[in-house]
């Protein structure tokens, strides 16, 4: 059992990793690699002529091929070199307790070494004596009882930092969460507060990386140690290292362009932070700039700033890491795909939103109908209009539909003013136009939300078949609730028309009927009604 373990180790180192010539070159070729014979990661020869018929490369493969047929008793013996002629040609041949494995010819050997064949051989078989005894002594029961010490310190260690790390993490959180809320710092509170949580994920990150990287140096390191599995860690070394390497070169490489790209970040900064004070002071009334109205500034300057940073980041584009990557050109084809096939609708509301602020349609805060809907603008958005209606509802509304839609502003176009409050009744012609005209202004001027300021205004729309239509204007103060007037309006029109004795003709009638339609003033109250001054507990 112990020979096959030691057999399978020397065949597992080698298999050739990494191919040079006898004389280390500093950079061979693909060529030259296939050529070379390697044998626990050191060169020992690289074969450069064709010996019958097989090619170099196919020799380096023969080699490797038997030396795995050799036993555990064979490789306890030398290496040894014959001189012989093969082929018409003078050939060294290596062999192991008598078994041939290799063949070295003068035609292997450089010009510019200046070796005989003799003495090139001695060379090669030297480095190969010397392998074997390494590897001779890496597999005693010794080195395997110290590489197992050296695996359980090793592993103890880790446990530690493991330990160590989590601990390190249960203390930033725990301080993370008791910090006192009035703890100076720079940032405002509710930035830290923000800020707090995003910290400890960043720290537990970092432990985490932390760990993962000793873990797997920790295994690395533990696979190089015994001969077994010397070549997987040797493997995931250099893995590691080269990775780090290509990470490391690509930083390098990426930090001009990442210079630029901030510069050119920095300096768009700079332009809008300057626009966005001159606009402020246009916003405020203490600039005037023509073709910009201050109620338009806010909309402008949000445009303004997102053109720019369009153009900075098309600009910063082509000197971003990865920018010319495959990769990178088929993310941005697959985002713009999307960009293009779901923006239509977005656009259009987009676009309508501009039309409405730029055309001054709509503010905020004004009492706005538009189709079925009726109340305050509290929002006038890039996409949506909201309204909060009389029932306390907040309607959005898509600026598409606003715009293709007819919108009925009713507050004043004179800024302080109220809204214009208008109602209608139909009365018959047995009543004189000049009593109906005298009873709307007599129920307004009871109307107590009004402004008595104005003058309440009557109009006669129109001549119908069966009654007359007027129309009742007023004007609210600023503030007033459109809702509550209009019930309070229409309450006492109808008390008004009660006393005098003249029917309301709404709704539509076809025949006229004997006797006034109306309620007596002593039934006004009929319970469960009661007057404002009785006492109802």
């Amino acid at each position: 059992m112990k020979n096959s373990v030691y057999l399978l180790c020397w065949l597992l180192l080698l298999i050739p990793l990494r191919l040079f010539s006898a004389e280390p070159r500093q950079s061979p070729t693909l060529k030259e690699q296939a050529r070379t014979l390697t044998l626990l990661n050191q060169p020992v020869v690289m074969l450069q002529a064709g010996f019958g018929l097989t090619t170099p490369e196919e020799r380096v493969q023969r080699i490797v091929k038997l030396l795995r047929t050799l036993t555990v008793t064979d490789l306890q013996q030398p290496v040894e070199t014959q001189l012989l002629t093969r082929y018409h040609q003078q050939a060294v041949v290596f062999s192991v307790n008598k078994k041939p494995f290799m063949v070295l010819v003068q035609a292997d050997l450089d010009e510019g070494d200046d070796l005989t064949l003799t003495q090139a051989a001695e060379v090669v078989r030297q480095r190969l004596e010397t392998l074997r005894l390494s590897l001779k002594e890496q597999y005693s029961p010794r080195y395997i009882l110290a590489s197992v010490a050296k695996s359980l310190v090793g592993a103890a260690a880790l446990i530690l930092l493991l330990v160590l790390c989590w601990r390190l993490a249960q203390w930033l959180a725990r301080s993370e969460t008791t910090r006192p809320v009035n703890h100076k710092t720079l940032l405002p509170v509710s930035v830290h507060s923000f800020l707090g949580p995003l910290r400890i994920r960043i720290y537990q990150t970092l432990l985490t990386i932390i760990c993962l990287g000793a873990g797997y140096l920790w295994l690395s390191w533990v696979l190089r140690i015994f001969p077994y599995t010397r070549v997987w860690g040797m493997d995931l070394g250099n893995y590691a290292l080269g990775l780090l390497q290509s990470i490391g070169i690509a930083v390098l490489a990426a930090l001009p362009g990442l210079f630029i790209v901030a510069v050119i970040f920095l300096i768009t900064a700079f332009i809008t932070r300057i626009i966005r004070l001159v606009l402020r002071r246009v916003e405020h009334g203490n600039l005037h700039v023509p073709g910009l109205h201050p109620a338009t500034v806010g909309v402008t300057r949000r445009l303004i700033s997102v053109a720019i940073w369009l153009f900075a980041l098309s600009a910063a584009y082509p000197f971003l890491p990865g920018a010319n990557s495959l990769a990178f050109k088929g993310i941005s084809v697959f985002f713009g795909l999307m960009l293009t096939l779901g923006s239509a609708g977005i656009m259009n509301h987009a676009m309508s939103g501009l039309v409405l602020t730029y055309s001054r349609a709509l503010r905020k805060g004004d009492v706005i109908r538009i189709n079925d809907n009726e109340g305050v603008v509290t929002e006038v958005g890039m996409l949506s209009t909201k309204l909060l209606t009389r029932e306390n509802y907040e309607v959005t509304v898509p600026n598409a539909v606003v715009v293709s839609g007819k919108i009925t502003n009713l507050s004043s176009a004179q800024k302080g003013v109220g809204i214009n409050l208008t109602t209608s009744v139909t009365i018959g012609y047995d009543t004189p136009w000049r009593q109906v005209h005298s009873m709307l202004e007599l129920a307004a001027n009871r109307t107590r939300i009004i402004d008595h300021g104005e003058p309440p205004l009557v109009r006669q729309l129109a001549l119908m078949d069966w009654y007359i239509a007027y129309e009742l204007q007023v004007n609210l103060p600023v503030g007033s609730s459109l809702a509550a007037a209009r019930t309070e309006l229409h309450s006492h029109i109808q008390d008004v028309f009660n006393e005098f004795g003249v029917q309301i003709m709404s709704p539509n009638f076809i025949a006229q009927p004997e006797g006034t339609v109306g309620v007596k003033p002593e039934n006004w109250f009929t319970p469960p009604a009661h007057r404002p001054d009785m006492d109802v507990s």
